[in-house]
């Protein structure tokens, strides 16, 4: 025991010989030089002043396009900047599909107190486990989106509507479901949400459940499958984007059968309508908001861009 506890003894020294022998020290600088030091210097061009014009000025939202690393949670993560011809694109989006429908709704006094202050855009998505991230919501004030640099709109270049179309309407999901995160924080959903689902969520587990096997346990997505907090915002985001229709069109194309957690069709039906029905009370209690009306909004304005 003695001898092996001598060896690491010695092991120990010479990796910290090795480790301290390695150390470098240059010559001091002049720091009064150093690039960036003071701010930032950049002309401002069309896109900042695109921003400036339809969300600071009105709703003082900033988006943050320019490249930095330390915007985001994870500074270890590969991530690629936004492209500038994706930007007034995307503004114009934000606006259309989120803003505006809100605004019209519930007014701007409710919008400019509960809306986010910054959006920050990363080109690529980050990967984590088996699933991708495509946005966070950062204490109430802050909204991440990325993948921004897939988005095709119409009227963009390239623009395929089969493909394309998709990726707007997940693009819009994902801003609705960030600020369905925001909402809840500031007032929460209510206890009975919990209820609907209990005994089958999947936490860290929701990415090995296909979407079919989601909604037979009457789980909109896989996602909402992850917990109670992302089923309640995946519930909101899918009612406003895919609207009354498009809702009721999903609960019906879930197959006949039982679930492999034993769930009948039938329930999972129940599930799914009465999360809606908790959503809709949910807006009219907490926020003085017609859903009905506010998802009408905002399924018009979705398909007009797509």
């Amino acid at each position: 025991m003695k001898i092996k506890i001598t060896f690491n003894y010695l092991i120990l020294l010479l990796v910290s010989t090795v480790f301290i022998g390695s150390c470098k020290e240059d010559k001091l600088q002049d720091v009064e030089n150093v690039s960036g030091l003071g701010g930032e210097t950049w002309v401002q061009g069309p896109i900042d002043k695109y921003i400036l014009d339809s969300l600071t000025t009105p709703f003082n939202i900033a988006m943050r396009y320019k490249w930095d690393p330390y915007e985001f949670s994870d500074i270890t993560a590969t991530l690629v900047p936004a492209k500038e011809e994706q930007i007034i694109p995307i503004s114009r989006t934000i606006r259309r599909a989120w803003i505006n429908p809100f605004v019209a709704q519930a007014g701007a006094v409710f919008f400019n107190k509960y809306s986010p202050k910054i959006f920050v855009l990363s080109g690529s998505a980050q990967f984590q486990y088996e699933s991708k991230v495509l946005g966070s919501a950062e204490g109430g004030r802050k909204i991440v989106l990325m993948e921004v640099n897939e988005l095709r709109i119409k009227g963009m270049p390239n623009y395929v509507s089969a493909r394309d179309s998709n990726n707007v309407k997940e693009f819009i999901r994902t801003i609705h479901h960030e600020y369905g995160h925001i909402l809840h924080q500031n007032i929460m959903y209510p206890v009975e949400f919990k209820t609907v689902g209990q005994g089958l969520y999947q936490g860290q587990n929701w990415f090995n459940i296909s979407e079919t096997e989601a909604r037979q346990d009457g789980f909109i997505t896989q996602y909402a499958s992850s917990g109670f907090d992302d089923d309640w915002v995946e519930t909101i985001c899918y009612l406003l984007i895919e609207g009354k229709a498009g809702w009721e069109k999903i609960i019906n194309s879930i197959p006949a059968g039982t679930s492999i957690n034993g769930t009948s069709q039938a329930d999972a039906q129940a599930k799914l309508r009465r999360k809606e029905a908790l959503v809709v009370n949910y807006f009219k209690t907490a926020w003085g908001i017609d859903f009905y009306s506010l998802q009408t909004k905002t399924r018009a304005a979705v398909v007009s861009l797509i």
